[in-house]
């Protein structure tokens, strides 16, 4: 769970959590007592958004503290505990055995679990952070550890137990390593909080990335809290942000956009979601040195929840929505059809502190994005509802796991014994919907097609692989669904396997030439990771009519040079509003490592707009030392304004060596 103020229902037991919480003398039950009765009452006094029902779907005894979801393609509930949370604290060790992943299952179809089975127990799995169930393997994510456990012979049981990666750090601790998702494009997604610090091979070995970096929180140039992706066997890996706090878990969507909560340091009302922009800091911490949010700097934000983020800072990319105080927890991109149309194709996320599992509507925001907020499900007056997670089942319906304590983590929780220990997990759905998970059967192209479509995780991990084996024979199939399918999520995902296929270059460039935008986004994606004549590609996209393709074809960029690279570079930037954060960002991002030759190019092509609005945010942003001069000039003019100056005076901090030093003494001889 997360780190947030402790908050009990009764008024005696909110004044003891809150007086003597940081000392851990505290011990509550739950108000409303244990078992099914119980947990039916607490149930019943949930507020559900009026569209939907919720309804118990398994209580304790059969889970306690489930910290992390998955739903199987069978509709089957798994779960891990947190029985043995933080085992430190004065209450010690409560399940000797150590703590368990469970299966949960119906079956006589009356709605609630009537089966219980321990998949796995032990030490290493202690409040294991994440679950990921993919066909016979479960990927379990536990600092110091990934666990890869295999179901080798089809018992529910694990017989075998590998170590994808390890040396993590953040060992019995909210912020280390947490849940893997598996992606459209046939990768595994993940992230980990800012006490995980770093990443390890399976021998312990520090993790090197694609641009030969070293996967550690050492500012070169990664720190705190980080997303990745990789191969399912953990090559090709990549740091795909930075710079967050405790980033609790990640969600990819069909076009391969990913979407996390961050918490911020409690109290400040600075909860935030965030798009990822591939490649972004994120501004936790002070880019250059380290320095915290509160310390002083140069054009600092007068508002804390944006202070904390340093949003004023050139380089660090701006939040999707923030939403005050809480405890971020579980997320998902909610791709089915079965919930009301407003929650459909939206990020739905868990957050802990206020009690409250929440729908982000999005809508497009320059070359970002920008959220409203639906309430799915909250505890109302009751304060021991601390959703930890949500999945979807194979019918579309979300199962929600439940802490259930007075507490929401950070290194306590208020029911510290085993034998009173609470655990809900609830379905929701549409009112009078009866849960019916329907057979799959992917050995056939069709079977297989049938499962790309659906909105769980492991039957579409389970079609991606049937149709990636079947290969050619599946190309009419995708072919078919990629052209004229009516939902653009599921074309996405089918023009994700025709790039796989010896012609999948054919389909990248019949999928840039889209009029979805979104395709056209997901080619560019695709045409990343296939290296797949990737500058012709960028060419021919560099005036695309939609910001936020321009915004992609920006992305593509990190890192390279040479070739027409600067070129691209300085059309995109000739675009720039002068209004548009996102854009400017990955502007940002794309000159990485290519400042000087980007920032030339569009001094030499566009002289002009160096002077306008747009130009001198293009000027503030870059890393160049050709745009020093230029810093120099707007600050001695006679019409800025203070807090202009004192913008372009902190862009300064970014920069260094004798060019920054003659700047320097230029403005100090002047004033």
């Amino acid at each position: 769970m997360k780190d947030q103020q402790l908050i009990g229902k009764p008024a005696l037991l909110w004044a003891a959590v809150t007086g003597l919480a940081a000392m851990g003398s505290v011990y509550a039950e739950n108000p409303a007592g244990t078992g099914l009765e119980a947990a039916l009452a607490q149930t019943a006094r949930l507020v559900v958004h009026p569209d939907l029902e919720v309804s118990l779907f398994a209580c304790e005894p059969m889970v306690v503290n489930p910290a992390n979801l998955d739903v199987d393609h069978r509709g089957r509930v798994w779960s891990t505990e947190g029985a043995n949370y933080r085992l430190w604290q004065k209450w010690g060790k409560q399940r000797p055995e150590g703590d368990r992943i469970v299966i949960l299952e119906d079956t006589d179809g009356d709605g609630q679990a009537d089966s219980h089975k321990v998949f796995y127990q032990g030490d290493d799995v202690n409040t294991a952070l994440g679950l990921c169930v993919l066909g016979s393997k479960v990927i379990v994510s536990r600092s110091p550890h990934v666990l890869v456990l295999t179901d080798t012979d089809g018992d529910d049981k694990a017989d075998k137990k590998e170590i994808l990666f390890s040396n993590i750090k953040g060992v019995d601790h909210d912020h280390g390593v947490h849940a893997f998702v598996f992606g459209p494009d046939g990768k595994l997604y993940f992230n980990q909080g800012n006490d995980g610090y770093q990443v390890g091979g399976p021998d312990g070995t520090i993790i090197t990335d694609i641009f030969g970096r070293k996967v550690m929180g050492n500012r070169q140039p990664y720190q705190q809290g980080m997303v990745f992706r990789c191969d399912m066997d953990g090559s090709n890996f990549e740091v795909l942000g930075y710079n967050f706090r405790n980033n609790y878990e990640v969600a990819v969507d069909s076009f391969g956009t990913l979407w996390q909560s961050d918490n911020d340091d409690d109290g400040n009302q600075g909860v935030r979601i965030n798009y990822v922009m591939q490649h972004g800091n994120y501004g936790y911490r002070d880019e250059m040195t380290g320095a915290g949010w509160g310390d002083k700097r140069t054009n600092m934000e007068e508002e804390t929840p944006r202070r904390h983020w340093h949003l004023n800072d050139p380089g660090v990319v701006p939040n999707f929505i923030q939403t005050g105080a809480g405890s971020p927890t579980g997320i998902l991109h909610y791709e089915g059809n079965l919930l009301p149309e407003v929650l459909r194709h939206q990020v739905i996320h868990c957050d802990a502190g206020p009690g409250v599992v929440r729908a982000y509507v999005r809508s497009d925001d320059g070359a970002g994005y920008k959220a409203g907020i639906v309430n799915v499900l909250q505890g109302g007056e009751d304060r021991w509802f601390r959703p930890s997670d949500v999945c979807a089942a194979p019918d579309g319906s979300l199962f929600i796991s439940d802490w259930n304590d007075a507490g929401v983590g950070g290194h306590y929780m208020a029911d510290q014994k085993l034998e009173t220990m609470t655990g809900r997990i609830y379905r929701v759905a549409p009112k009078g919907h009866s849960y019916q998970v329907r057979p799959m059967d992917v050995s056939t192209v069709q079977g297989s097609m049938r499962a790309l479509r659906s909105p769980n995780q492991e039957r579409r991990y389970l079609a991606w692989n049937s149709l990636s084996q079947k290969g050619k024979s599946a190309e009419e199939a995708l072919a078919r669904l990629f052209r004229s399918g009516r939902v653009t999520a599921y074309r996405a995902r089918a023009f994700h396997l025709l790039t796989r296929l010896d012609n999948g270059g054919d389909y990248i460039r019949e999928a840039i030439q889209d009029p979805e935008k979104d395709i056209r986004i997901t080619g560019i994606r695709a045409a990343v990771l296939k290296n797949a004549d990737l500058e012709a590609i960028l060419t021919s996209l560099t005036f695309d009519p939609s910001s936020q393709v321009r915004r992609e074809v920006a992305l593509a960029l990190h890192q390279k040079k040479g070739g027409k690279i600067a070129d691209i570079w300085a059309d995109l930037a000739s675009q720039h509003t002068g209004m548009d954060r996102w854009y400017l960002e990955a502007l940002g991002i794309a000159a990485s490592g290519n400042e000087d030759a980007c920032f030339l190019a569009y001094a030499k092509k566009y002289p002009n707009r160096l002077h306008s609005e747009a130009g001198r945010d293009i000027i503030w942003r870059s890393r160049s030392a050709h745009a020093i001069p230029y810093v120099v000039e707007i600050l001695q003019s006679n019409d800025i304004q203070q807090k202009e100056k004192d913008r372009f005076f902190r862009s300064l901090d970014f920069h260094s060596g004798p060019e920054k030093e003659e700047a320097l003494l230029k403005l100090l001889a002047a004033e």
